[in-house]
């Protein structure tokens, strides 16, 4: 197959490339680094000609309001240059969870971007994940200061880059859903739990304190962020992959 990956460089796009290269497809990986600007539709019909599918792993430079406008203007003219181009299958990265968190911009800017692809011309399919492991630095980040981090207990379900990865292969190379799939790590945690096991981990001497109003997560109610009862499990716990990142 000939499969365009838009956001092909960032953290799963290019991992995207190598997997789906590996495979025996031919990748194209688009972004602004190669001249593709989904903002403008700069690059679009290059990038998109002749392909089956397109995967969009493209992301909002920021998480706030803005980022609805970002992903109303991008899916725009990624399905108008899909349509010109004939392409077959379009797949978008999501979150699980993403409908139930209306008070958080971004999570409505992702529903967003879902709706848009539904209602488009091209068959689709979406796959929702729960938040990298990748990410835990970030989120830990956004509350701490030298001696302490303040988290939630938000339960989470956090999955590996790399099996958000081979999910986005199986649906890129198979064929449109039309509909939804979530996929999640193994294994569910309270966020603060997580924090402490992360510092543990990489002997931080830093004090994670339970605050339910820290961060962003600190919005999400119950158990948003996990995979559910019909989630597809990934294979990678978050300590067998701090244990290998050691």
């Amino acid at each position: 197959m000939k499969i365009t990956v838009i956001g092909g460089t960032g953290l799963i796009g290019s991992q995207l490339v190598s997997t789906l290269r590996a495979a025996g497809h031919e990748v194209v990986p688009a972004s602004l680094s190669s001249g593709v600007d989904l903002l403008t539709g700069a690059g679009l019909d290059e990038a998109l000609a002749g392909a089956d599918t397109v995967v969009n792993v493209s992301n909002s430079p920021t998480f706030d309001e803005a980022s609805l406008e970002f992903f109303r203007t991008t899916m725009d003219n990624l399905l108008a240059a899909g349509e010109r181009a004939g392409v077959g299958h379009q797949v978008i990265l999501s979150i699980v969870g993403v409908d139930r968190v209306p008070q958080l911009d971004y999570y409505r800017a992702k529903t967003l971007q879902e709706e848009i692809l539904k209602q488009g011309p091209t068959p689709y399919s979406i796959v929702r994940a729960t938040q990298f492991f990748e990410f835990m630095d970030a989120v830990l980040s956004w509350t701490a200061d030298e001696n302490t981090v303040r988290l939630p207990s938000t339960p989470v379900q956090p999955m590996a880059a790399a099996d958000v990865v081979a999910a986005l292969a199986a649906a890129a190379t198979g064929a449109p859903l039309g509909g939804t799939v979530d996929v999640a790590g193994p294994d569910v945690f309270a966020l603060d739990e997580l924090g402490r096991l992360t510092l543990s981990a990489r002997q931080d001497p830093r004090t994670v304190v339970t605050d339910e109003r820290a961060g962003l997560f600190a919005a999400v109610e119950g158990d948003v962020l996990t995979g559910g009862p019909g989630a597809r499990l990934a294979p990678t716990s978050y300590k067998d992959w701090l244990g290998a990142k050691r």
